[in-house]
């Protein structure tokens, strides 16, 4: 039914009934899940893969930060995300949405025949920073930008 050979299928059941066959990797992940899912319920569900990853240090164990984050993303844990989300576009669904109108084709033949613009948003200490620009496609250079506290139209705020 599956598009996998019975080999696989085979070596899959022996591996899970005899677990010495598992890579040095899996045997590794299997020791290391029980102390990081430990660490985890000791602290009240709240440590992410940083703090799970120095306790189990503290308590003697050689293993690497990204590890300890690809066996939590694996058992579905995930430390708790201090401070309040932030919502950085409130769309209005009531407002027409505009239409493509390239298709997405942004290939052009010559230079001023497309310009296009983006806008995006970038997290600094003090808040959001939103910034818009202006690229002609066929050079792909940013011919203007724009950059702003809000997210709003408005006064002119810097940019060429």
């Amino acid at each position: 039914m599956l598009p996998v050979a019975p080999s696989t299928c085979y070596d899959h059941l022996a591996k899970r009934g005899d677990p010495s066959r598992l890579s040095a990797r899996a045997r590794r992940d299997e020791t290391l899940r029980p102390g990081g899912l430990c660490v985890f319920e000791e602290n009240w569900r709240v440590y992410g893969a940083q703090k799970v990853w120095r306790q189990l240090s503290r308590e003697g164990f050689d293993v690497a930060r990204c590890t300890v984050a690809r066996l939590m993303k694996g058992m579905g844990i995930q430390g708790v995300i201090r401070g309040k989300p932030h919502r950085t576009i409130i769309p209005d669904n009531k407002a027409p949405c505009p239409l493509g109108r390239v298709n997405r084709q942004f290939l052009v033949s010559a230079p001023n025949r497309l310009w296009v613009s983006d806008f995006t948003y970038v997290a600094t200490w003090k808040g959001f920073v939103y910034v818009a620009f202006v690229i002609e496609a066929y050079a792909r250079r940013i011919l203007g930008w724009r950059v702003s506290t809000s997210a709003q139209a408005g006064p002119r705020s810097g940019g060429s």
